[in-house]
């Protein structure tokens, strides 16, 4: 599975994205790897969930208060029509992610 569409659309709000994908078996592709029962399925997951909630308490703390990476600034130069010449009905419809450019 991928997030591309999340991604895509996360660049366009200039929101900064990143994921964090764990798994819980391989039986599905690797032919040398044994069928994996329902519980070590259950045991996978919650291995994952304790470690996806120490990445995310590791990492809220980095976070910067004031957002300033590249992605929060990816539309400065990805429109070149002249803002003077937005259609009113796009102004409006696109004011939740252009807030900053109208």
């Amino acid at each position: 599975m991928t997030n591309l569409g999340e991604a895509k659309c996360a660049r366009e709000a200039e929101i900064a994205y990143a994921t964090a994908a764990m798994v819980t078996d391989y039986d599905s592709w690797k032919t040398d790897e044994a069928h994996v029962t329902i519980e070590m399925v259950v045991e996978y997951l919650h291995r994952n969930a304790a470690a996806a909630q120490q990445i995310v308490l590791q990492t809220i703390p980095k976070i910067p208060h004031q957002p300033d990476w590249p992605c929060h600034s990816a539309l400065k130069n990805a429109i070149l029509t002249d803002r003077k010449l937005w259609p009113a009905a796009a102004r409006k419809e696109l004011a939740p992610i252009l807030a900053k450019y109208l």
